[in-house]
């Protein structure tokens, strides 16, 4: 679906990216895991093309370099959920999920675009809020909402389409983590793929296909969440001692810090 080789970044002057590299299979679930500012926001950022870098050489997407795309054509093909959204929207919930639509109309929406955000407002639980002021929600719900944005912005005919989210489960209730999570693997399962910034490790293990721990800029371990989150390997790049174990119900690795 996506591949780098050699990213590299800078900041100011400042090295963000080290000759990172990255391959994301059709129908894969990726988290980037790592410390704070060890990277994760900015490498999503550059393979989402919403940063201005020579490096997009570097990048191909769909087997085609990224900065060949056409960026009205490319806004059909993938999607991003950013951490950081505007907080003061003045406008309905149903309109701003409707924002994801932008790239199907010109000035008025069709028919299929009013589905489209019906069917993601359902499957991220906000229909219920579609005639509230975007501005009277909490930060869960207004997540929920932009969730509901990116996922209707890839409702189309176009197979295999990508999408980023750069930590989703921010303000989020647990039961509502889960849900987004699962509603996340759903889509990889029609063979799209997703590439999301966690930081819950444990949630990562449970449900990622594949994890790219970062450490300082760099790749400090990529491959299966057993390869990954092994205790020596967390404890590197976090600075901090873990303890590996095996969940009692499901067998899936778990990470106690501590």
């Amino acid at each position: 679906m996506i591949k780098g080789q050699k990213i590299n970044y800078q900041s100011q002057k400042i090295s963000i990216l080290k000759d990172v590299d990255i391959n994301v299979g059709f129908g894969e679930f990726l988290a980037i895991v790592g410390p704070n500012g060890a990277g994760k926001s900015s490498l999503l950022n550059l393979l989402a093309n919403e940063i201005k870098t020579d490096n997009k050489k570097n990048i191909q997407f769909k087997g085609k370099i990224l900065s060949d795309w056409n960026l009205e054509e490319l806004s059909k093909h993938k999607a991003k959920f950013s951490q950081h959204n505007a907080q003061d929207i003045p406008l309905l919930v149903a309109d701003v999920v409707m924002m994801g639509r932008y790239p199907y109309f010109s000035s008025q929406p069709h028919q299929e675009d009013f589905e489209s955000v019906q069917k993601a407002m359902a499957e991220t639980d906000v229909v219920h809020f579609q005639k509230r002021e975007y501005n009277s929600l909490s930060g869960g719900e207004k997540q929920r909402v932009h969730l509901a944005r990116v996922l209707a912005q890839l409702d189309n005919e176009i197979e295999n389409t990508l999408l980023f989210l750069d930590e989703p489960l921010n303000n989020l209730d647990i039961k509502h983590q889960y849900k987004t999570l699962e509603l996340i693997k759903n889509y990889t399962k029609t063979n799209n793929t997703a590439i999301v910034v966690l930081h819950d490790l444990n949630l990562a293990a449970q449900f990622a296909d594949h994890i790219l721990l970062m450490e300082k800029g760099s790749v400090l371990s990529y491959g299966s969440p057993e390869k990954v989150f092994t205790a020596e390997t967390i404890s590197k790049a976090y600075n901090f001692p873990c303890t590996i174990c095996k969940h009692p119900v499901n067998d899936n690795t778990m990470i106690l810090f501590g």
